[in-house]
């Protein structure tokens, strides 16, 4: 669970994506190998069920548009996960449209993890599953957020920039979404084990001494 959760270094895909920009397919499977298992999280979260055909179609895009992105690692993580961003919104219209029944909008947008403390623990929760539903419980902008955030990877000004909103009102709903996540019975729980182990195993230490 933590090392699958761990956030992808910029550096390390500085020069496999510049490869990949030059047309070189193995570098191009780096870069996916790389970004894949996060982009999937963040879709999970966003579309649901629909997450490997989204990521799918964003993968299509981002093969077909490679050659003409310039710029850093940092850069193209936004331009990735914006794309898939859109590509869930018009998934989640047309399941909308299929269902004929009322959607939350995707473009309610939540975020969290300014300081990504409390996210940090809930991903390293020893279920993925678990994690993922425990952020999904969030409202949708706090949730794109945190995934953005503490799985993608990016910064305040990169969410931003991929969510379509202002720095200033990611970190509003990052507080927000850190609150809401601080408040829930089985971070607190894991929080409450965690007291009672040290307190416990201070009192058998002194004894012993």
């Amino acid at each position: 669970m933590t090392a699958s959760m761990q956030r992808v270094r910029d550096e390390d895909l500085a020069s496999a994506l510049a490869a990949a920009i030059d047309g070189d397919a193995a570098a191009f499977a780096i870069v996916w190998r790389s970004l894949h298992p996060p982009l999937l999280r963040y879709l999970r979260v966003v579309c649901g069920d629909a997450a490997e055909d989204v990521a799918s179609e964003t993968w299509l895009q981002a093969s077909r548009d490679l050659s003409g992105f310039d710029g850093t690692a940092t850069a193209f993580r936004v331009w990735l996960f914006r794309i898939a961003r859109n590509r869930g919104i018009d998934e989640n219209r047309r399941a909308w449209r299929r269902h004929e029944e009322p959607h939350e909008a995707i473009d309610q947008l939540r975020v969290a993890a300014a300081t990504p403390d409390i996210a940090a623990e809930v991903v390293e929760l020893d279920d993925t599953d678990r994690a993922l539903r425990l952020i999904a419980g969030l409202p949708r902008d706090q949730a794109e957020a945190v995934m953005l955030r503490v799985v993608a990877g990016l910064d305040v000004a990169g969410t931003a920039r991929v969510l379509g909103k202002r720095s200033g009102a990611v970190r509003i709903a990052t507080m927000r979404g850190l609150r809401k996540l601080s408040e829930n019975p089985e971070v607190q729980a894991r929080h409450d084990g965690g007291d009672a182990r040290f307190e416990r195993d201070g009192k058998e230490g002194g004894d012993e001494a």
